[in-house]
Order: structure tokens, then sequence, then C-alpha cells
């Protein structure tokens, strides 16, 4: 509430607790540049009755230190009100109607600061005893008094345009005297109250009573919506705007402020150190935050996502590599030992960026609506997930120097598929065993209709022959399953922990509307005459351009192998079974 756009009206009621049908006195408001003073007077009720009981309820609930806070009731006058980012909201034109005594003020600095007895003494209460900080407290409020008046005086003779008369300055003299008074008193007082904090001993525990000191867990707030939202969002910006920030930090503001304001404050330019927006400092905390839950939502949907254990480096480090094991036998008694050795090599996976673009309709990309902004946040997960999926995995791509690196599979050992799934599976563990790598956590990655293969087939009970399969992957008997669809034909199977993964964990995040792309997930390099090519301003279409930095390696040559042309038929109407690794077919 802004106190120069308060009005009221000289007395206004005194209520107890905002009861209309409770008045306990009458009020004289005066408006200050340190706020609004209040003067506020009971009466003395001598006819004994409700009225009686109500009022000296209340003043001896105000001597007694019960209520100490007051609060106010008021209206807004015409257009008076401004709504804040966030929430809030600031009142420019108010009219007070009552003032209230309670017990808790939404506004602590609400208190009532002198109580002035103008009936006769009271019976006086026993008070607890006041600790130093009680009394710092006290010394704070009477200090304030005693300026806030000294402010009046002075006022008063500022508005008249003359000097303070004898009288004036006399009461202005005495305060001031009492204010360096309470000014020294309360440097002893902090003294003491530092003093007994550092001899401060803890209470005793009764008998069978345990003193826990409480532990706190980091609490975060995070806004209420999907996860990926706010990084979707910076992304439109960025579109809508075609590509300034600035324009983008005000057009996400005006948009969501009220729900991921966060979103403006990433693409803000840098206005002052050590704040929210400072690209040094805390800005990049910013808009970290942003792209990890982007990042969080595309994971699962990657291969990478999906497979745990990948062995995690940095980038530029070298880090080691065997490339042979050492040998060993039996000894008898006496005789030699043999001589081994492990064969050792470093790696150390340089900077690579996987870079992929997306292309969405004008439309979209304004999100006139909720179903828009999971369209749009649903159809950047998709094109990234492919994108890094069929990098990962397809033989075809190869380690370009300063550019790429070569997926898992390129020069991996290889074998023909046959129309036998398991004797596929175990030709594909068996690879791991002849090179003494371990089969705990190999991961097998295969198509979604070559995961539906093994996921129809049943004994002659009817049981699931590979339960635990799925067209979205699974596990059996050890091996987890990924599906993916840029596996195609092959069938990998990895060992994560000889595959070494670098991978920065942010995405940026770029966008054009002039430019014209080559509308196919593997773009002809260089362009010729047959290339075709589609302008994005033509088609009323924007492109965002998604880049993260990220590179992996096999540790080991034999860390992968695959299948090939693998497309496990359906299982018709024969099934089979399994007795003791006996297999037999029968018609179902």
């Amino acid at each position: 509430m802004d106190p120069a756009g308060v009005t009221f009206k000289n007395p206004i009621p005194l209520l107890f607790h905002h009861d209309r049908q409770q008045p306990v006195g009458r009020v004289m408001l005066k408006t200050t540049p340190q706020g609004i003073l209040f003067e506020a007077q009971l009466p003395t009720i001598d006819d004994a009755g409700p009225l009686k009981a109500r009022v000296d309820e209340a003043w001896q609930s105000i001597k007694a230190g019960l209520i100490t806070g007051v609060s106010i009731g008021y209206r807004i006058l015409g257009d008076g009100v401004e709504y804040l980012k966030g929430g809030g909201r600031r009142l420019r034109a108010t009219e007070i109607c009552e003032l209230s005594l309670v017990t808790i003020p939404s506004n602590a600095n609400a208190t009532i600061l002198l109580v002035k007895s103008l009936a006769q003494p009271a019976r006086k209460v026993p008070a607890m005893k006041q600790t130093a900080t009680d009394h710092v407290t006290a010394l704070e409020n009477k200090r304030a008094a005693l300026m806030g008046r000294m402010n009046d005086i002075m006022e008063t003779a500022a508005q008249d345009e003359a000097t303070l008369t004898d009288e004036a300055a006399t009461e202005h003299d005495g305060l001031s005297t009492q204010v360096k008074s309470i000014d020294a008193d309360l440097v002893r007082w902090r003294d003491l109250e530092k003093l007994q904090i550092t001899t401060a001993t803890p209470v005793p525990a009764a008998p069978g009573q345990r003193i826990v000191t409480p532990t706190y867990d980091r609490i975060s707030v995070r806004p209420n919506v999907p996860i990926g939202t706010q990084f979707v969002r910076a992304a439109c910006a960025i579109l809508a705007c075609n590509g300034n920030k600035s324009e983008a930090a005000e057009y996400a503001t005006r948009r969501w402020a009220d729900s991921t304001p966060e979103v403006g404050l990433a693409l803000k330019a840098a206005v002052a150190p050590g704040t929210a927006t400072d690209s040094v400092w805390a800005g990049p905390l910013v808009n970290q935050s942003i792209a990890n839950d982007f990042l969080e939502l595309l994971r699962p949907a990657t291969i990478m996502g999906k497979i745990p254990n990948f062995r995690m480096v940095p980038f530029n480090t070298k880090v080691p590599s065997q490339t042979g094991g050492g040998t060993y036998g039996w000894v008898g008694e006496a005789k030699p030992k043999p001589v081994t050795k492990l064969a050792f090599s470093s790696v150390s996976l340089t900077w690579s960026k996987v870079a992929g673009i997306i292309v969405l309709t004008e439309e979209l990309v304004r999100l006139s609506s909720p179903s828009a902004e999971a369209l749009c946040r649903a159809d950047m997960v998709a094109g990234i997930a492919q994108f890094l999926d069929a990098q990962f995995i397809d033989p075809a791509v190869a380690a370009v120097a300063g550019v790429n690196p070569a997926s898992i599979t390129n020069g991996a050992p290889t074998a023909a598929a046959t129309t036998n799934p398991l004797a596929d599976l175990m030709g594909l563990l068996n690879h791991f065993a002849t090179n003494n790598i371990s089969a705990d956590g190999v991961t097998i990655i295969l198509s979604p209709a070559n995961a539906m293969s093994l996921a129809f087939r049943s004994n002659l009970d009817g049981s699931a022959q590979y339960p635990g399969i799925t067209i979205n992957g699974g596990s059996y008997r050890g091996l987890n399953f990924v599906t993916s669809t840029a596996a195609g034909t092959n069938v990998i199977a990895l060992q994560p922990n000889l595959i070494l993964l670098a991978d920065e964990g942010g995405v940026s995040i770029d966008a054009s509307r002039e430019a014209s792309l080559q509308m196919d997930s593997a773009p002809m390099s260089p362009v010729d005459a047959t290339t075709v090519m589609v302008s994005l301003w033509q088609t009323n279409t924007v492109g965002l351009r998604a880049e993260r930095f990220i590179n992996w390696q096999r540790a080991n040559a034999n860390a992968v192998k695959y299948l090939t042309a693998t497309a496990w038929p359906a299982p018709t109407g024969t099934t089979t079974a399994f007795d003791n690794g006996n297999t037999a077919s029968v018609k179902a």
C-alpha cells in the first residue's frame, strides 16, 4: 500500500479483530514520510454491560501485551491498483475505513508503540522476566515513536515556514536527549545479548527424553508446468522474435511472467553483477536450470538415456583403456609362476557438437494454447532424440576429425542374423565371453518390430517365451533390451561399462525464418542441382536449431557386436517348447 495514495476521514472506528459489531474506540490517523501513524482512544465505560466488558477486555489485552498489533480495513479507489509480476499488488489509491486491534498483524511493523492511560491506574499484573532481546525490541520501538514525534514537530514548522516555538523547541530537545540515551542503552543491551548467546548452555533433556537437532532438507521451488516447458518457451520466444534475445526476453516476460518468470530472466542481457540476469555470475545458473529441465525430458527418449552404466568421462582428458588381459594358470607346489602383464592405452574425447534442425509452423511457435505448447515440446524431443539415436548406432557414421565421433557400431564385429532369435542372442553373448568381457549389464538395442516378434512368442502352455519384453523393450534373463527405430534391421549388443561418454549437459538454441533447408534427416553434402531446398519464409515456418556438446567412443574394440539383416518372423501356428535345452516344434 502506497502511503502517499491513502485517504481517510478522521476519526475512524477502532474495532476488535475486524468485527464491525464490536467497536471499542476511535482513531485519529496522520500520514508521514515514515508511514501512517495513529492515535487511538478507548472510552471509559462506567455502566456494567456487554460494551463495558468488551472495551475493558480490549484495554486489558493491550496493557498486558497480549495484543500488540493493528490492522486496517480499506477499500480501493477507482483504478488505484497495480498488478505486479509474481502475483502481488501495489495499492496506489485507497481509503482507510477502520483500524482493528489484532493479535497477529499482516504487516509485522504495524504495532502499538506507546500506551498512555488517562484513567485510574489499573492493578499491576506480574509480568514475565524480559530477556535482553525483549529489552532491545522495546527500546527500538520506543525510539521509533520518539523519532516519529520529532519528525512531526519539524514538519509542522516547515509547513508554517517558521522557526520552532519555544515550547516546540523544548519538546524536540527533550526527545532528542531521550533518543541519545536510548541509543546508549541499545549498545549495552546488544552487547549483553551477544554475551548471553556465547555463554548459553543447552537445556538438559528430561529422563528418557532425547533432544534432537533438526535437519532440514534442501527445498527447491519449481514452476507448476510440465517438465521441459521452460526450455520450449525460451526457444519459442526466440523464434517469435526472430532470434533477437532482448525482444525475446520482453516477449517471454509479458506472456509467462506468472508461471515461468525464469524464462524471461534467462533471456535477458546482463545488467548488474550478482543478479539472476548476470551472464557472468548467476545468469548461467538460470540458463543451466532451463536446459537441465529439457534434458531430463530428452534423455529418457534417447538410447543413451535408456542405457545405464556408461563410463562417464570429461572432455579433453586422457583416460586409460585396457586393450589386453593377463595370462593365468594353475601352478604346482614349488613350481614357477607365469609372468603376465596387462596392456593399456589412453583415450581422450575431444569436443564434438551434435546438432539438429526442427521446423515448426508460425502458428505453433506462437503457442496459442497449452495443447500447442505440449505439441511443440514433443516435436522438439522427438526430433533431437531421433538424430542422436541415429548418430549413436548407425554403422555408416564414421569419425570425422574435429566434427563428429564414429558410431559405436562403426567398425565393430558383426554377424548375419538367422530366423532363430535365441540362437542369435546366444551368439552375441558368446562374443563377450570369448573376449573375456563380462556379460553383466549387457544391453541389446533392437527395433520395435523385432522386439514385438520376441514379445509375441509363447511356450506350449501359453506363457511368454521372452517374459518382460514389450514393444518398448524391457529385460530378460538379466539382459536389458532397448528399442529404437534407428536400429532398423540391426540388433546391437553392447557392454555400457566399456563405452566412454562425455556429455556437457547443456543445449543451445538458435532460430531463423529466412533460411532454406533440405527437409531431410540425412541432408546431401555438398548439395547439387538435384537438391530440393524449402524456404522457411515462403512456407511461413520457423527453423529451430538445437546444439549439444557430446562425444562417445568404444573403450574396447569388442565392447559392441551387432547382427545385420535381422527380421525375426512373427510366430504363426507354431510354438516352441524348451525342456533342458532340447527344442521341439509342435503345431498349435
